[in-house]
C-alpha cells in the first residue's frame, strides 16, 4: 500500500509542470487575424466580443440564458416576456435596464434589410415584451442571434454593450479590445484581443508560422493543406450555406426556366474539386446532421431535364455573380457558368466585386442557431423568404421547405464547415456552435 502511495505520487508530481502549463492565466495579448469586417453581422469577431445578446445557444442547439435570466410565453406564441438580469451595466457604467434593450433592438429593425420577427417590444418594469402578428416558438433561439445583440452609443458615436470587451481603439490596421473587468459573465482570461482584419488567408497564415498571429482561418477549401501542414486546426459541423439565388423576373420569370437552371448545376464538382470533400452536398436549407431530411431534396445533376424544361428558349444576357470577391466563390460561379452553358443557357460571371445587378447571385449564408425550427426560421430570415411552419417536428419543417424550394429560386448547393488554426501558446479555445472562436474563454501561454 505504502509503495503504491508513494508511486502515484510521484506521477502526480510528475503530471504537475504540464498541468501548470495548460491552465488558464490571466493576462497577455490574443491577436486574431481574418479576412472580413469585425463589426459585420452574424459572425464578425468584435461584435461578438463587445455586445451580448438576450439569450445564447448551448451546445446542444437550445436557448440558454445571458443578458435574459428567464422567459415565458402567452398567447400561443403570440406574446414573450424576457426578464432582463439584474445589476448588468454597458461599458460607460450605464446600468441595462429594459426600455434600453427595447431601443436597441427597435434600432436594430429600423435597419434596411432588418428581419425581425416580432411586430413591437417595449419594456414593461423589469422585462421586455414582444408581441408578433404570428406565433414564434422559437424566439428565445432567434434572439441569440448576434444581429440582435444589445448595443448603445456614446455622445462620441463609440459602440457600447456588456460583452466581455471593450473597444479602445484602431491603429496600424489592429483593433484593440481590452477585458471588461466587470462584465457580469466574468472578466475574460486575458487582457486584450487584437483583430486584423481584411487579411489575405496566406498573410495570416504566414504570420501565425513567425509568432505574429495566434489564431488564425481556415477556408474549407484549404483545410487538407492545413492539416499536411500539421496546423493545430478546429472545425465546426456545417454551418454556412452554399446557395444559388434565382431573380423570378425577366428571362428566368418561368419557374420552368429556373428549375432547368437548377438541374443544370453539378454540386459534387464544387464539392470534390474547389471545396476539396468537405462539409457536404445538400439541395436543403438544413444541413443533414440538423434536420435528419435533407437527403429526401434530389441533388444530382440532370442536364438532359433541364435542356428539356429549357424547352429550345435561349435566355440572353444573364450574369452570374458572386456574393464575396473570394478566390473559391469565383471558381465556383465559373463553374456553376459553365454548367448552365452546358445546359443551354447564355450567362456571363460578373467581375469580381462589381456592384451590377445579376439575375443569379452565389451566395454564402452563415448559420447560427442551433435547433432545427430556429435553423429553418433563421435560413428563411436570410434569404428573404416567407414560410409559416405549423410545428416545429421534421415533417412540418420539410412540408414547407418543400413548398419554397419548388419556387426555384433559392438551390442550395453544399453545407461547409467553418475552421480556425491556433498558435502554440493558445490555450483552451473552443468554437461556439455557429463555429466562431470563444476568445473571452481562451488563454495565453505564460500571460504575454
Amino acid at each position: 500500500m505504502g509503495r503504491h502511495f508513494v508511486i502515484s505520487a510521484l506521477l502526480v508530481c510528475a503530471a504537475l509542470p504540464a498541468c501548470a502549463r495548460t491552465r488558464p492565466h490571466y493576462g497577455g495579448t490574443l491577436r486574431i487575424e481574418t479576412q472580413g469586417d469585425p463589426w459585420q453581422a452574424p459572425d464578425g469577431i468584435a461584435r461578438r466580443l463587445v455586445l451580448d445578446t438576450l439569450t445564447t445557444v448551448g451546445d446542444a442547439g437550445g436557448a440558454l440564458p445571458a443578458l435574459a435570466v428567464r422567459w415565458d410565453s402567452q398567447n400561443a406564441d403570440h406574446r414573450w416576456e424576457f426578464w432582463i438580469r439584474a445589476d448588468v451595466h454597458f461599458q460607460d457604467g450605464t446600468l441595462l435596464t429594459s426600455d434600453a434593450v427595447a431601443a436597441a433592438l427597435d434600432d436594430t429593425c429600423s435597419h434596411a434589410g432588418a428581419n425581425c420577427p416580432w411586430r413591437a417590444v417595449h419594456g414593461v418594469g423589469p422585462s421586455v415584451v414582444f408581441t408578433s402578428d404570428s406565433p414564434v416558438p422559437d424566439l428565445p433561439e432567434l434572439l441569440g442571434q448576434t444581429e440582435f445583440a444589445i448595443a448603445r452609443q456614446d455622445a462620441s458615436g463609440a459602440v457600447l454593450g456588456t460583452g466581455p470587451f471593450r473597444v479602445t481603439g484602431f491603429a496600424n490596421g489592429a483593433l484593440t479590445l481590452v477585458a471588461n473587468d466587470d462584465c457580469w459573465a466574468g472578466r475574460p482570461f486575458v487582457d486584450a484581443v487584437e483583430v486584423r482584419s481584411r487579411r489575405m488567408v496566406r498573410d495570416q497564415w504566414l504570420d501565425l508560422s513567425v509568432g505574429k498571429a495566434d489564431i488564425v482561418e481556415v477556408p474549407p477549401e484549404l483545410l487538407r493543406q492545413a492539416q499536411e501542414q500539421h496546423l493545430n486546426v478546429l472545425m465546426s459541423r456545417p454551418v454556412d450555406l452554399l446557395a444559388l439565388t434565382i431573380a423570378p423576373d425577366g428571362a428566368m420569370a418561368s419557374r420552368e426556366m429556373r428549375q432547368a437552371a437548377a438541374l443544370a448545376v453539378d454540386r459534387t464538382a464544387l464539392y470534390n474539386v474547389i471545396f476539396q470533400k468537405q462539409g457536404e452536398v445538400t439541395a436543403s436549407l438544413l444541413p443533414e446532421g440538423l434536420s435528419g431530411y435533407s437527403f429526401l431534396f434530389p441533388s444530382d445533376q440532370e442536364l438532359d431535364r433541364a435542356r428539356a424544361l429549357r424547352g429550345g428558349a435561349t435566355p440572353s444576357g444573364l450574369t452570374l455573380g458572386a456574393s464575396d470577391t473570394s478566390a473559391p466563390m469565383q471558381l465556383a460561379a465559373e463553374r456553376l457558368a459553365l454548367n448552365l452553358h452546358e445546359a443551354g443557357f447564355n450567362v456571363q460571371t460578373a467581375a469580381a466585386g462589381s456592384r451590377q445587378t445579376a439575375a443569379l447571385e452565389l451566395r454564402r449564408a452563415h448559420l447560427e442557431a442551433g435547433s432545427p425550427r430556429a435553423a429553418f426560421d433563421e435560413m428563411l430570415a436570410r434569404f428573404g423568404q416567407n414560410g409559416t411552419v405549423n410545428g416545429t417536428d421534421a415533417a412540418a419543417l420539410w412540408e414547407v421547405e418543400r413548398g419554397i424550394l419548388d419556387n426555384e429560386t433559392i438551390v442550395p448547393l453544399l453545407w461547409l464547415p467553418r475552421a480556425w488554426a491556433a498558435g502554440e501558446r493558445v490555450r483552451d479555445l473552443r468554437l461556439s456552435v455557429d463555429g466562431e472562436p470563444l476568445l473571452a474563454d481562451a488563454s495565453v501561454e505564460g500571460g504575454k
